[in-house]
């Protein structure tokens, strides 16, 4: 696996793990989704400040990124599709 496709990787167990869909993501970090999707499937060379921008939504050090992935983990899950309730 290479770096890009680690960083996906790594991204997208993160985001699911927090239960953010892509455009939540996205809008959070003031980027594209569909640069969210490239960035997860590991065809993007995203950028530093990119890097820090989404770890800040995160809440995760940039490092996390970075993590070595098991190659026998199964891919993070996609979260369920349609409009969450809204709350209250």
């Amino acid at each position: 696996m290479d770096v890009r496709q680690t960083i996906g990787w790594n991204l997208r167990r993160l985001r699911v793990a927090k239960g953010l869909s892509q455009e939540r993501l996205a809008l959070a970090a003031e980027i594209d989704r569909s640069y969210v999707g490239r960035v997860e499937r590991g065809v993007e060379n995203v950028t530093v400040s990119t890097l820090e921008a989404l770890a800040g939504v995160l809440q995760v050090p940039v490092s996390v990124l970075f993590q070595q992935v098991d190659d026998t983990a199964a891919k993070p899950p996609p979260l369920r599709s349609g409009r969450k309730p809204k709350a209250g």
